[in-house]
């Protein structure tokens, strides 16, 4: 993906049909980062980097072959005097695996060089280096690249996403035929997003892919028709499922939800489901003792949910993300606090009922977090920055986005926080430079973000170059974020990654 700042048109990180990557935070804080991070964090999914000079120098000084280089996912294709057709599906749904490649005595160049292109070892190494979009590109260059890049070791932590209509082939007759998922099974896929299925659908993945009864240990539904019968044989069948999202299904019940929920699922994402309420939470606090994550946007939990958690799910759950649920208030985090308190990482984005005598309530109770996520809590005041600064010593990220309250006073309680790694501050409209300065000795920063903030002026800004430590700036929407600011960071912040 090209960066923000040259002005050029940023392609789509992935097809339709691509592969999403699952980000695994290094400081163990799963996806909170991203679900709240800069863009920059996800530009680095898609970012092209360099790639390392083991090519041959005869190969390397060939005018007529290009260096490989990850701008251009047929750099490679190239090299091997080849090109994938260009509407070869990139997850390999539709490659024919009779298709003409060509072999390496077809290839250009010299016997070495011919050699070198499908050496094993070379290739092993090389294409780390590349996306997942331009692996499924390169793996039709030919066999044996092929079967160098159909180790599931290059496809570790990355999900297919598969729509409805590329689940099916349509036969000369009109009749649809389901697709092979062949290709899936050889790369050792172990998780799946299915947008759009029915029961139908569900059933048949089951049927067709082979390690869906016992290799698959994830799966996401996304704004399907799944009913409580297909919830049901889903979980059934898929003995191996410890991974559970359903986002946007509105046909299944609560009462599917009991009959459905598995003791071995250890995550759980609900969102956007409309039959969603507090029985739902008490059958996932029933049914489900080892649950380690809990991800609910809901917009009908009450703080009764929050009471139903048992005592062994207090000892294990360390991730709850409540995201937009409204009906939360103070008395629900008491019943949180109390039901969960090995809590490491807590969002409660959204909740706008809850003011800082919660927050103060999550700061006495919960001291193992290491990150908190308050974003659209237009209640929160500086206050409640006191109470964090004061009992939280372990936190590492804290997202504060659209706090509206927050002031520089807040930021003074901030600047005691040694072990502050992520500060989320956008459109936090009432932060001036003068609390900017207080960031200052926050050695510990590695992330700032201060996007949308009005009050911030040029000279404010360019204070932060004090913070040589940064490794992530993000002044979006910053009226004091001008292009001489920014040429000056890049002067004095050279390993920073600003965010224009």
């Amino acid at each position: 993906m090209s960066n923000p700042r040259n002005g050029d048109t940023k392609p789509p990180c992935l097809p339709r049909n691509g592969l999403v990557k699952i980000p695994t935070q290094p400081n163990g804080l799963g996806s909170a980062s991203i679900t709240k991070g800069t863009p920059a964090v996800k530009n680095r999914l898609c970012q092209p980097s360099s790639v390392p000079a083991i090519l041959s120098p005869a190969l390397a000084h060939r005018s007529d072959l290009p260096i490989p280089s990850l701008a251009s996912p047929l750099s490679l294709a190239a090299l091997a005097g080849v090109s994938s057709p260009p509407s070869a599906s990139l997850v390999g749904l539709n490659t024919s695996e009779g298709s003409e490649q060509p072999s390496p005595e077809r290839l250009p160049g010299s016997p070495l060089e011919r050699q070198l292109a499908v050496d094993e070892k070379i290739l092993n190494r090389l294409f780390w280096y590349f996306s997942a979009c331009e692996k499924c590109v390169l793996a039709q260059v030919c066999k044996a690249w092929r079967r160098v890049l159909y180790q599931p070791k290059f496809w570790v932590g990355l999900t297919p996403v598969l729509h409805t209509k590329e689940l099916y082939n349509v036969l000369p007759g009109g009749e649809k035929e389901f697709v092979s998922l062949q290709g899936f099974a050889v790369r050792g896929f172990d998780g799946f997003c299915l947008v759009g299925v029915s029961d139908l659908d569900i059933c048949e993945f089951i049927d067709n892919y082979p390690l869906s009864k016992k290799g698959v240990k994830s799966m996401s539904l996304k704004r399907s028709t799944i009913t409580d019968a297909g919830l049901e044989v889903m979980l059934e069948q898929m003995q191996g499922v410890v991974r559970l999202e359903l986002s946007g299904c509105n046909d299944f019940t609560e009462a599917g939800l009991w009959s459905s929920l598995n003791a071995r699922i250890t995550a759980l994402s609900v969102s956007d489901c409309i039959n969603v309420a507090d029985d739902a939470i008490a059958a996932i606090s029933q049914l489900l003792p080892n649950l380690t994550e809990l991800n609910l946007q809901a917009y009908h939990v009450t703080d009764t949910a929050l009471a139903y958690f048992t005592a062994k799910q207090g000892y294990t759950t360390h991730t709850l993300r409540l995201n937009s649920c409204w009906e939360i208030t103070n008395h629900g985090v008491v019943n949180m606090v109390h039901s969960l308190p090995n809590l490491s990482v807590l969002s409660l984005s959204g909740c706008s009922k809850v003011t800082d005598d919660g927050v103060e309530l999550v700061a006495e109770n919960l001291r193992k977090l290491r990150s908190l996520d308050l974003s659209w809590c237009p209640r929160i005041t500086d206050m409640a920055l006191e109470y964090i600064a004061c009992d939280l010593h372990k936190l590492e990220e804290l997202v504060l986005d659209r706090c509206v309250r927050i002031t520089d006073t807040g930021l003074s309680y901030l600047s005691t926080m040694s072990s502050l790694r992520s500060l989320y501050l956008r459109w936090c409209c009432q932060v001036q430079d003068f609390g900017l300065k207080h960031l200052l000795s926050m050695g510990s920063l590695r992330l700032l973000s201060l996007a949308g903030c009005p009050l911030l002026t040029t000279t404010g800004l360019s204070g932060l170059v004090q913070l040589q430590e940064l490794e992530e700036l993000e002044l979006t929407n910053c009226p004091g974020a001008t292009p001489e600011l920014f040429k000056y960071f890049s002067q004095h912040l050279p390993c920073c990654m600003v965010i224009e």
